[in-house]
């Protein structure tokens, strides 16, 4: 049935296609047409900052960013499923086109910028959402904000969504937001960790539960940053790391239509990238911070190997829009996990 329809949405361009699926999928979940896309995952229990996932293997930020379709998502088996990015106020993002498909390599180059509907929005769906498992909210700055005054606008969605998250990502890596990236580095990086980690304490006790912040670093990252960054996680004791969100490089990609696009590239041309930076982070954290490994995981293989050099769970996406929800069925059966 997946194929078939993908067949039917290729043809179409990327974004209507996607926006097509989302509705289908807002329309069908919870309803008998959910049998459609409706499977059955091995049980792989797996533990990650306190919480006990059926499975290691996660949906990633992106795909729903207002939350609308995260029970159909779960009936695909996803282990945890994460929704965002969401920014305080809605958003358009930027100017179309800004999502290309480039077949041949399994990847997807994307400027979307933080379009969502605003941190209200996505709130709302997730209080109207059945789903009852491991959710992450990630959370972002407006375009329109200054980077100096980044950390308002993460505390203000902070705030909106703490009580509805399992836990909080902090995207500070997406190449689509001018400056947004600086945030990664230094001074800028522990200053807006400081205020982050304050505002959860006051959360924490004013909701009565410790909801846990991640914060998503870049693959294009020297060995050198990556240990800057990981000192600075260490430091402000950011409770994990999520490595990594997509890239500008064009590395494997080169003369493929498409690939001269702005903007991240993200799928299989990203699973080495994405691979080292794990390993490098999680020789400079030596265990204190555990991770979450996303970027190419493609097979049973490429999650095995993330596991191996040190990701303690796993998200997808690209790859997911490529083989659809047997890649879960696929990546489950085949990895081992630490118990």
């Amino acid at each position: 049935m997946y194929w078939l329809a993908q067949k039917l949405l290729f043809n179409l361009d990327a974004e209507v296609s996607h926006d097509l699926t989302l509705n289908f999928l807002k329309r069908a979940q919870n309803t008998p047409l959910e049998n459609l896309y409706k499977q059955d995952v091995d049980a792989k229990p797996t533990q990650f900052l306190g919480m006990t996932l059926p499975n290691p293997v996660g949906l990633a930020a992106g795909l729903d960013k207002n939350g609308e379709c995260i029970d159909a998502f779960a009936a695909m088996g996803f282990g945890f499923i994460e929704v965002g990015t969401v920014t305080p106020l809605p958003q358009a993002g930027n100017d179309k086109p800004r999502l290309f498909r480039l077949k041949d390599a399994q990847a997807i180059v994307n400027r979307m910028g933080f379009n969502n509907k605003g941190v209200d929005y996505l709130v709302e769906q997730v209080k109207q959402s059945q789903y009852r498992g491991v959710l992450g909210i990630n959370i972002g700055k407006n375009k329109v904000t200054p980077e100096e005054n980044a950390l308002d606008d993460y505390l203000i969605c902070m705030r909106k969504v703490y009580e509805h998250a399992s836990y909080i990502t902090i995207n500070i890596s997406s190449p689509n937001t001018p400056g947004l990236r600086n945030l990664q580095y230094g001074e800028a990086l522990e200053a807006l960790l400081s205020g982050i980690k304050q505002e959860q304490q006051v959360l924490a006790d004013r909701h009565g539960k410790h909801v846990p912040v991640l914060v998503k670093i870049a693959p294009d990252l020297s060995a050198e940053e990556i240990e800057g960054i990981a000192d600075s996680l260490k430091k402000s004791q950011v409770e994990g790391v999520i490595a990594t969100n997509t890239t500008i490089s064009r590395d494997g990609v080169e003369g493929l239509r498409w690939a001269k696009e702005a903007g991240g590239l993200s799928g299989g041309p990203l699973t080495q990238k994405s691979l080292e930076v794990t390993r490098l982070l999680a020789n400079a954290l030596a265990g204190e911070i555990p991770i979450m490994g996303v970027g190419g995981i493609d097979s049973a293989q490429s999650a095995q190997d993330r596991l191996d050099a040190g990701a303690q769970v796993l998200q997808v996406y690209s790859s997911f829009i490529y083989q659809g929800p047997q890649l879960i069925t696929d990546i489950v059966s085949g990895i081992q996990v630490a118990h």
